[in-house]
């Protein structure tokens, strides 16, 4: 959403680029070369070699992408807010508009306006959910040429397909670039600040598509016509003092949207995550070295799963399921990648003694 970027928030991403540099050696030759000082008039002149053929440009591949955004560019749309901007895809013909809930942030109208920038039409926000990032806005009036976009299957994304992002970025609407899946399955974080929502984001799809300020909650699209993703944040290189990393986008997969958008379209609300939960509220602590020590269980959902398996308010969560817990994005990241019913230990420091106990995990 312009004016800022959203930036990865997990670990550094670092970029090394290696010049390689090719040497070419002038003015060696040897006998019998064309520049060797044994020459004749009578010797059989020296012609030059055929200009090699210009490299054609595959019609086929051209007309696919020119496909694509003729079919699907019409769905995607710019969402106004009072604060900026940012985009949206169309979801049904009813109106409703699938897009970021970092678009959205806490207004509650927007200016919808077409791809091609012919209209500009009211909007209403239905419901947002920050915990995946997404929300869902409902056109006021929607015109009967509306266009809802085809959903793909998220299990059929594989890595180098070719995809297109669709949106508006820095404001441009309607705008294309390309790249392709370069990762599936990741797990990211969203800062709290700057317009982040501190989500960790589960299975997101990783695309070197340039993703830049105000393309978050359009479409990632394949050469089938259909969306397999919401573009939702670049990575940021900390070595350029929080820039963006050029090449590494994520987009939250096509399976996550429609099961958000749908229970929000349905109920109003999200009832069913289908994310994993402790039942905990807690906070990072820092050790002597101020580095991260653990995460302080601060208080307990009663009959949770933490609950159930005797974790207590004032322990300190050190492990999940073998992995050594630090901070609360660790935490956040560890239970991203297990589903509700999945059975892990949990290690825990109380008042000095660690003690491992067995939690089945339940819903966010």
């Amino acid at each position: 959403m312009t004016p800022s970027p959203t930036s990865l928030h997990r670990a550094a991403v670092a970029a090394a680029a290696a010049l390689c540099a090719t040497a070419l050696m002038a003015g060696c030759s040897g006998p019998g070369s064309p520049d060797s000082a044994d020459r004749s008039p009578s010797s059989a002149p020296v012609t030059s070699p055929a200009k090699a053929a210009a490299p054609s440009v595959s019609t086929d591949l051209q007309n696919a992408y020119q496909r694509v955004v003729k079919d699907v560019l019409p769905s995607v749309v710019q969402i106004t807010t009072g604060e900026g901007l940012g985009s949206g895809v169309v979801y049904d013909a009813r109106g409703h508009v699938v897009t970021n809930a970092h678009v959205v942030g806490r207004e509650k109208t927007f200016k919808v306006t077409t791809a091609r920038g012919s209209r500009s039409l009211n909007a209403s926000l239905v419901a947002s959910y920050p915990e995946q990032d997404l929300a869902v806005i409902k056109i006021d009036k929607a015109p009967g040429d509306l266009k809802p976009a085809a959903f793909g299957d998220s299990a059929k994304v594989e890595i180098g397909q070719i995809v297109l992002a669709m949106g508006s970025p820095l404001g441009l609407s309607g705008s294309v670039t390309q790249g392709i899946v370069s990762a599936t399955g990741r797990t990211v974080s969203e800062p709290a600040s700057g317009g982040g929502t501190g989500a960790t984001l589960a299975n997101m799809v990783q695309t070197s598509a340039a993703i830049n300020p105000g393309n978050s909650g359009g479409a990632l699209v394949n050469l089938s016509d259909q969306v397999i993703g919401i573009p939702t944040l670049a990575a940021s290189d900390p070595q350029m003092g929080e820039g963006a990393a050029p090449g590494i986008g994520f987009a939250i997969p096509a399976s996550t949207v429609r099961n958000i958008a749908d229970q929000i379209i349905k109920n109003g609300k999200v009832t069913n995550s289908g994310r994993a939960a402790l039942g905990i509220t807690g906070r990072t602590i820092v050790g002597s070295d101020f580095e991260g020590a653990g995460v302080s269980v601060e208080s307990v959902k009663q009959g949770g799963p933490a609950d159930k398996a005797g974790i207590k308010a004032g322990d300190v969560i050190v492990k999940f399921d073998g992995t050594d817990v630090s901070t609360m994005q660790d935490l956040s990241e560890a239970l991203a990648g297990h589903k509700p019913g999945d059975q892990v230990e949990v290690t825990v420091d109380r008042d000095g003694e660690r003690k491992t106990v067995r939690v089945t995990l339940g819903t966010i």
